[in-house]
């Protein structure tokens, strides 16, 4: 008798265990806190996971950002320089007598080839500072006292344009400026290196060979 008393609530704890409210409650404990363990370690995990991605991310970003600007500050030396062109005297000759001046205000093409070499040598970006904070720029070495705009203030700025224009290798905007420089009462007279290199000398050997 004894025997089956005891035997039967232990067949029955053990046999149906959930049941019995003695032991569902702590089950059912024990489940909901395994439940919250795995959860709390799972999102610590993705937590962990996300935090290492996103340095490694950082990681990744930073040389590449680096890299980038480094390259940016590269480019941004070497822009004037590309931009820059110097002509041979033949090459000019033909640009200079496809823009009209040959014979312009009655100077010949040597007189304009000439002018191009004594102020420049050739260069387009060539570019020469004053005392008086004022610049000659480009090919024909066009001043910003007058004719261009540059960081001085309340200038004529009689050509209405920037003075690193006259710097572009094309050309358009020098000759245009040039051409206005010419129909001033000194004519070519304005550039000091006409006056003293071409003015009145025997300028064939300027274009000689050069075709047309």
């Amino acid at each position: 008798m004894v025997s089956a008393l005891w035997g039967a609530p232990l067949i029955r704890v053990c046999s149906n265990p959930v049941s019995s409210p003695s032991v569902n409650g702590p089950l059912r404990l024990v489940s909901r806190l395994s439940s919250q363990s795995s959860a709390l370690s799972q999102s610590g995990g993705g937590t962990t996971s996300a935090a290492s991605t996103e340095a490694r991310s950082r990681a990744l970003r930073r040389p590449a950002g680096t890299m980038l600007l480094a390259l940016v500050s590269l480019l941004s030396c070497l822009l004037p320089s590309s931009e820059a062109k110097v002509y041979s005297r033949c090459e000019l000759a033909r640009v200079l007598q496809d823009f009209g001046l040959d014979g312009y205000r009655g100077y010949s093409l040597a007189d304009w080839v000439c002018l191009a070499y004594f102020a420049s040598g050739f260069n387009t970006a060539a570019v020469d500072h004053e005392a008086d904070g004022s610049t000659n720029n480009g090919i024909f070495q066009i001043s910003s006292r007058r004719w261009c705009r540059n960081l001085t203030p309340n200038v004529p700025n009689m050509c209405r344009l920037y003075c690193s224009d006259l710097l572009n290798p094309n050309l358009k905007d020098t000759v245009i400026c040039a051409m206005k420089i010419a129909q001033e009462p000194q004519g070519l007279g304005y550039w000091e290196a006409w006056r003293h290199h071409c003015q009145g000398k025997d300028l064939t050997d300027w274009v000689d060979g050069c075709d047309f």
